[in-house]
């Protein structure tokens, strides 16, 4: 399953191609061993290091490449989603778990998933956590769909060892319908210590709120990406830098068309312009490439879309399925979605 020459176009630096051996970069299948999950949640710690987290409370980590994936899923959890996992090394890892009410949890663990906290717990049946993200090692946001008419936002500064509720003051009110999707791990991202970007979808518009001190206070902006039904809006953003930003989306459904899928700012996310030449179809996960000011892959149940002019123009470059991507500093990419699908990008 080959990407072919067009992700040959990847702008990775010269010297830094090494670790990748040689030849045009690709996906390279690993075996999970987990054919029965859908893995939504991936945190890439580098080449050797990643870990998965999916439907009924699996939570796989490798330490070789993905030669070989050791279930490490919370005790207890099989009846959990777990839609997201960050990782700060191959020992320490917050893993969020959705749905309505007490569905929704955040486990941690300090020792690989040999053992794991549960370190919140929803009691409001009114909130539904979608995605989490962390500025550094200690501080992090989690996000829900709105409660009484907003966005619920969960703090932590102990690296998820407790959370805490923001006051809702800083919120803007959200759109008749609108929400969150817990579809990649990427609808709620961060860049630097206090920067924050949340995703939207369902309502009349598909918007992005942005906070710039880790979630107290938010502004919403609106985006060209489908809107006007519970099934549209924006699925992923990523940004390289507090400026630069990509969203993309789209309608989830499947056969329903996508025009506009995909859009980017230049201004931390005051302002969003259509992609030129979008993704042919809704996607739900995004990545810069590691090192790079242009180049960044998008990927969905359809395929996977480069664009290596900073988000204007995309091509599909591979057809597989997956949910999520994520880069690592050591210029190290994976995917993963449905079926126990797990890749690396490698050459």
């Amino acid at each position: 399953m080959a990407c072919g020459a067009a992700l040959a176009a990847l702008a990775v630096p010269p010297a830094a191609a090494g670790p990748l051996g040689g030849g045009p970069p690709h996906w390279a299948a690993k075996d999970s061993g987990a054919p029965q999950v859908r893995f939504r949640g991936l945190a890439a710690v580098g080449r050797d290091t990643a870990w998965l987290a999916g439907t009924a409370g699996t939570v796989l980590r490798t330490t070789d490449g993905g030669a070989s994936w050791r279930n490490v899923s919370p005790p207890g959890a099989a009846d959990l989603q777990f839609r997201d996992v960050e990782a700060f090394d191959a020992r320490h890892a917050v893993v969020l778990a959705i749905g309505e009410g007490e569905a929704s949890r955040v486990y941690r663990t300090d020792d690989g998933g040999a053992t794991w906290t549960e370190s919140f717990r929803n009691t409001d049946p009114r909130a539904f956590y979608d995605c989490l993200a962390f500025f550094d090692r200690r501080h992090g946001l989690a996000v829900s769909d709105p409660v009484d008419g907003r966005f619920r936002i969960l703090s932590t500064g102990d690296g998820g060892r407790s959370w805490r509720v923001l006051p809702a003051d800083g919120m803007p009110a959200a759109l008749d319908g609108e929400a969150g999707f817990a579809a990649s791990g990427q609808c709620l991202v961060t860049s630097g210590p206090k920067d924050a970007w949340l995703a939207t979808g369902g309502g009349a518009h598909a918007r992005v709120l942005h906070s710039a001190d880790r979630g107290l206070t938010w502004t919403a902006a609106d985006t060209p990406l489908p809107a006007g039904d519970p099934a549209r809006g924006v699925f992923a953003l990523a940004f390289r830098d507090r400026a630069h930003g990509l969203a993309v989306g789209g309608d989830y459904r499947p056969g329903e068309s996508s025009p506009r899928a995909a859009a980017v700012t230049a201004d931390g996310g005051r302002t969003w312009r259509p992609a030129a030449a979008p993704p042919p179809a809704y996607r739900s996960g995004a990545a810069w490439l590691p090192h790079s000011r242009t180049a960044a892959l998008a990927v969905g149940p359809t395929g996977t879309d480069l664009t290596t002019d900073g988000g204007r123009t995309w091509r599909t470059v591979d057809t597989g399925s997956y949910d999520t991507v994520d880069c690592a500093a050591d210029l190290s990419c994976w995917a993963a979605g449905e079926q126990g699908r797990v890749a690396r990008l490698e050459r």
